[in-house]
């Protein structure tokens, strides 16, 4: 008999039983301060569905997750290391951010196109009664503006037949359509299902015109990110375990419930914005980044003057974390 082997079996299983009796403290989860703009979106869901779903918990993070006023507030945050981790944000704020040297980078795309809807009074009745009207968009430099001009370039419209006003956010500018003071605005879920309802025309989706350009991401300060890696990648691990069983369509109740607690939103209205997001295919599957996705939405960015530079994909990324694709 091998009596050294047998007695290496022998320990082994003695420290596997005597760890199940005393197995000793548990390990505290490791907590991760999040930021979001606002309040809890629907754009957000897989978040939301690994916190309520204990995924974030099993892997061992806890997420802290935090609500600031605007998208540059929380890109400040961010770059200074007061967050961690900022999710579901406008993909235009960290390159605005990266281009002018903040400490941060992307690590997933989430929302793959623009999910705005461009709504307008009831006697407007499609795009080409746009002309010579007024439409709520985002801002000057904003990406709304690309948006608009590519929707109104088939009709004919160019800049200049048409007027714009601007609001920094959806519940602005449907309270300026319902106000008469524009005739049509770009508006999200479930902003966008309220108009419809109450007798204005859905005209187009912004998504029909641009889905080259992604919308929306997860964003991370370097620093923070260089020393937790392993805590990176188990966050980029849970987003997609989350929007795998989002996408799974017999999840779908459960996941209206979770966004309603989480939103306090109408169980209908949320429902609606499931069958919109999950249907039209706006969640990225595999935690990807598209590297030719990234080159369009950097190069429609500098013609429009919103940024000085044109930045590469890959300057955009976290090395080794996030996953390139094209």
């Amino acid at each position: 008999m091998n009596y050294q082997k047998y007695g290496c079996v022998l320990f082994a299983a003695w420290v596997t039983l005597t760890g199940l009796i005393n197995p000793g403290p548990a390990r505290a989860a490791e907590k991760i301060s999040a930021g979001a703009i606002g309040s809890a979106s629907p754009l957000g869901w897989p978040f939301y569905i690994g916190m309520s779903k204990g995924l974030f918990t099993a892997k061992g993070l806890d997420i802290d997750l935090v609500y600031t006023a605007s998208a540059p507030n929380l890109l400040q945050q961010l770059s200074a290391g007061s967050l961690d981790l900022a999710v579901s944000s406008g993909l235009v704020d960290p390159i605005r951010a990266i281009d002018k040297g903040a400490a941060v980078a992307l690590i997933l795309v989430e929302v793959q196109a623009a999910p705005y809807v461009l709504v307008a009074k009831p006697e407007i009745k499609n795009l080409a009664g746009l002309k010579g009207k007024t439409v709520a968009v985002g801002g000057f430099n904003d990406i709304t503006n690309i948006y608009l001009d590519r929707m109104l370039a088939p009709e004919g419209i160019k800049r200049g037949e048409f007027d714009m006003k601007f609001f920094g956010n959806t519940p602005a500018r449907y309270a300026a359509l319902q106000a008469g003071a524009v005739d049509a605005a770009m508006l999200s879920q479930p902003a966008n299902f309220y108009a419809e309802a109450a007798g204005y025309n859905n005209v187009g989706l912004v998504k029909d015109y641009v889905g080259d350009l992604p919308f929306s991401g997860s964003v991370v300060n370097t620093a923070w990110a260089a020393s937790h890696r392993d805590a990176v990648a188990k966050i980029v691990a849970t987003y997609v375990e989350g929007v795998t069983w989002l996408l799974d369509r017999k999840n779908r109740d459960e996941a209206v419930k979770i966004m309603v607690d989480v939103s306090q939103g109408k169980p209908e209205d949320i429902a609606k914005s499931y069958d919109f997001l999950v249907d039209g295919s706006y969640f990225g599957r595999g935690g990807t980044v598209s590297r030719a996705k990234l080159t369009s939405l950097v190069a429609a960015m500098h013609a429009l003057g919103d940024i000085d530079d044109t930045p590469s994909a890959d300057r955009l990324v976290l090395p080794g974390l996030s996953l390139m694709v094209d």
